[in-house]
């Protein structure tokens, strides 16, 4: 059980009908009273302030319950002050419903303006990109790849998992970064089982995939959407070229920093991969079977969570023999679970045609019958081969899926007037057809994509009130301080600060919204402040992102599978103090890398 105490779900009805009270309010006292620019930027800065508050205490409210409220609020405000002095009121006056019509096609009837409005481009591209990365993620590319690389280097865990993590690293410019987090924590913990690693150690490896698709993905803007947010507000500024130039460094050393801290847990530690369960050497496969006959795809470790009312008195000596290192067959054997109830599980882990050899495998590797087992291992191997040449048809699918998805990436970095949202739909028709003879496979990548996608809506109502506060001059303002401070400060100093600012922020707050925020109060500087404070910028944003539990995407997906997988009393706390000297490690070296791009720009 949990340390932390019980949360309270507040009602997300009343909220919205509290926030419908509150705009009529506004609207009638509007009349009378002109609200200020910084009074509409002091109800969204309420709004993400709110979102932290409610979302780390005892009591909960839904964040999309949360934003939209606010947002209707925050627009009640906007047309009150901006009502009086419209454009649109005065062609109304004059040509009534025709002004209305021309204005909503203008605003909201086009991609262009929607992309000004919400980001609907972008928030596009993350919706393709994330069904595009479910599908690939359901041919195990990345799990075939992990024990190839455990097989080369003979069990190392240092080079192996520095390899994963540096493939990762490189896929999270390109991919979904919290897709990628899934796959890549779930790959880590299951080779730090199979070699017997402390808790400490399968800890250390979910934070490292945390800080690998957050800070070391920022090497190009398309796996993570703080930087397609910055990308989108910045045109034509923030190309590709600009990542490539300013990102790219500073992600390198960023993931140099990682692996001296993977030096440091994991320089002995080694997977006695001759030893290895049959199961456990063909993970691919059984991930794949998992999915074609099942549609949900799940570790030992969670498998006996899924199935744990059941187990009854065998439920914490398997769990403790799994986190020992054993694997599932093996682990019921031993724990003297009976026979039937053995197969059940089998057929309900994996599959039912191989359900008797399986469990015949499991008992003479318990009881050492050499003979027997060679034989059920030559029988279950030849089992797997039909599941693989399955899979490796939908892995080269996979694979093909990358050259539209690439080249229309190249396009739209060529011409903005390319969609960006068609890159990832391309792929994703692609790589569909290698597994959509699967129903439940196909499935179940829908339904991962529409859970992921989910967690992003709340953002569509913050977006539209810093677009309405954009329109009130309020980031004119803050580019005017910005240009006063480099002025008196230097450039390299108030780069300085905006990275210490967003990595501060965007620890307590969404970085999508700190990012959107951010980005705004760059137009009109010169351009090479806009770089260099861009990069500043989305350094931050990522390491903050990581520094909470909250921070990121990838950090709240990190932090559930911790307290779901590994230890229940995990807290908050432990989780920043965990990450902390990371974060501080990396955060010394992008300093260091935004005043050297500050110095050098003032010598130019």
């Amino acid at each position: 059980m949990s340390n932390e105490p019980d949360t309270i779900q507040l009602s997300s009805a009343k909220f919205l009908v509290l926030c419908v009270i509150l705009a009529g309010l506004l609207l009638d006292i509007g009349q009378f009273v002109h609200y200020p620019a910084w009074f509409i930027a002091a109800e969204i800065f309420s709004a993400i302030l709110a979102l932290f508050i409610f979302g780390s205490i005892r009591w909960r409210i839904d964040k999309n319950a949360l934003t939209y409220g606010a947002g209707l609020v925050i627009a009640a405000t906007f047309f009150t002050a901006w009502w009086p002095a419209s454009a649109l009121k005065d062609a109304i006056q004059k040509e009534g419903f025709p002004a209305c019509a021309a204005f909503a096609g203008k605003n909201f009837f086009s991609l262009h303006s929607l992309e000004q409005l919400i980001h609907a481009d972008t928030m596009l591209f993350i919706l393709g990109l994330t069904f595009f990365v479910a599908i690939i993620a359901q041919t195990r590319l990345l799990e075939t790849i992990s024990f190839i690389i455990l097989e080369k280097t003979k069990g190392a865990l240092l080079p192996t998992i520095g390899l994963i993590t540096g493939l990762v690293a490189l896929a999270s410019g390109i991919l979904d970064g919290v897709s990628m987090i899934g796959l890549m924590i779930r790959t880590l913990v299951i080779i730090l089982f199979l070699a017997k690693a402390r808790e400490e150690s399968v800890l250390f490896a979910v934070v490292i995939s945390t800080v690998v698709t957050t800070v070391c993905g920022m090497w190009l803007a398309y796996g993570e959407p703080p930087n397609l947010i910055m990308k989108a507000n910045l045109q034509p500024l923030l190309n590709d070229a600009f990542f490539l130039k300013y990102c790219l460094p500073a992600a390198a050393g960023s993931f140099v920093v990682v692996f001296l801290n993977l030096r440091r847990h994991l320089k002995k530690s080694r997977v006695q991969v001759q030893t290895l369960d049959i199961l456990e050497r063909h993970t691919a496969d059984v991930k794949f079977i998992q999915a074609a006959k099942h549609g949900k795809v799940l570790i030992a470790g969670e498998f006996i969570e899924e199935i744990g009312e059941s187990l009854g008195v065998f439920y914490e000596p398997l769990l403790k023999r799994i986190h020992a290192g054993e694997s599932l067959g093996e682990a019921m054997v031993r724990a003297e679970v009976p026979e039937v109830q053995r197969k059940i599980m089998l057929d309900h882990f994996i599959s039912r045609d191989l359900v008797g050899v399986l469990d015949e495998h499991f008992v003479a590797m318990a009881t050492g019958r050499s003979r027997d087992l060679a034989e059920t291992t030559g029988k279950i191997s030849d089992a797997f081969k039909k599941t693989r040449n399955r899979r490796v048809l939908a892995q080269i699918a996979g694979g093909v899926s990358f050259i539209p998805f690439v080249a229309l990436l190249i396009l739209h970095g060529r011409n903005h007037a390319i969609p960006l949202f068609v890159a990832p739909w391309a792929g994703y028709v692609i790589a569909l057809a290698g597994v959509f003879n699967i129903p439940k496979m196909r499935w179940l990548a829908l339904r991962e994509a529409a859970l992921e996608y989910s967690e992003y809506l709340f953002l569509l109502p913050l977006f539209f009130s810093i677009s309405l506060l954009q329109k009130t001059g309020f980031f004119g303002q803050i580019a005017a301080i910005l240009e006063n401070g480099i002025r008196n400060c230097g450039l390299a100093h108030v780069a300085a600060a905006q990275y210490a600012g967003a990595t501060f922020l965007s620890a307590m707050l969404d970085n999508n919204v700190v990012a959107d925020l951010g980005s705004r109060a760059l137009k009109g500087l010169e351009v090479g402040a806009v770089y260099l404070f861009s990069m500043a910028q989305i350094a931050g944003y990522a390491a903050g992102g990581c520094w909470t539990h909250i921070g990121s995407a990838q950090s709240v997906v990190a932090y559930s599978f911790i307290r779901k997988q590994v230890n229940r009393r995990f807290t908050p706390f432990q989780w920043i103090k965990l990450m902390t000297p990371i974060v501080l490690e990396i955060s010394a070296f992008l300093l260091l890398w935004v005043y050297l791009i500050g110095w050098l720009h003032v010598i130019r």
